[in-house]
């Protein structure tokens, strides 16, 4: 039987934080448009902020949909599965903003995420989620399937990058300045890292 909760915190908290991987769920405002649905688990990259809020790192990739969606109308869905352990599934329904290098809030922000090195995965932005429904499910018929190590490609390949090669690549992707559907997406030409101009 599922459960609402009014924070994150506790038993749900440690939960959330224990998964290896969650996901996130964005659509823009357009009947027609097209939905978002993104794997997010490069360890240390998700923080719990507050009882209410929650962020995530938002790394170099060829596309930003999720960033288009949130930039439009701000709605998101992130949720985390038990893949081990009793089933569970959480979901936190709210609001997302992404934060960008070039936000005054971004230096305070990025301490939270103090596992991962910043100039090895060519971070663009820091998505903040204010929750507003937090419920659980039973995850029954999720299967159990066992974590064996993170994946090293993503920082093999972007740690080569500079703001001025990042942003190259950034230019050539046909979907990250704009989305699927041709809302604005990553800002360009990108912001630069905070302390470097």
């Amino acid at each position: 039987m599922g459960k609402v909760y009014e924070r994150i915190d506790g038993r749900l908290r440690t939960f959330i934080e224990q998964q290896k991987i969650f996901f996130t769920a964005t659509a823009p405002l357009a009947g027609d448009g097209t939905v978002n649905l993104s794997p997010k688990g490069l360890a240390g990259s998700f923080a719990v902020l507050d009882e209410l809020t929650v962020a995530y790192l938002d790394f170099a990739g060829s596309n930003a949909e999720t960033i288009a969606h949130l930039r439009e109308n701000g709605r998101i869905t992130l949720m985390w599965c038990a893949f081990t352990g009793p089933p569970n599934i959480v979901r936190v329904h709210g609001r997302g903003e992404p934060v960008f290098r070039d936000d005054p809030r971004f230096t305070e922000l990025v301490r939270h995420f103090p596992e991962v090195d910043i100039d090895t995965h060519g971070l663009r932005a820091i998505i903040v989620v204010t929750a507003e429904l937090i419920r659980d499910t039973c995850g029954y018929a999720v299967p159990f399937m066992d974590y064996r190590e993170e994946r090293t490609l993503h920082g093999d390949r972007f740690r080569r990058e500079n703001d001025e090669t990042l942003d190259r690549y950034f230019q050539k992707k046909e979907h990250v300045a704009s989305s699927i559907d041709g809302l604005p997406g990553l800002p360009l030409p990108l912001p630069p890292r905070p302390g470097r101009s």
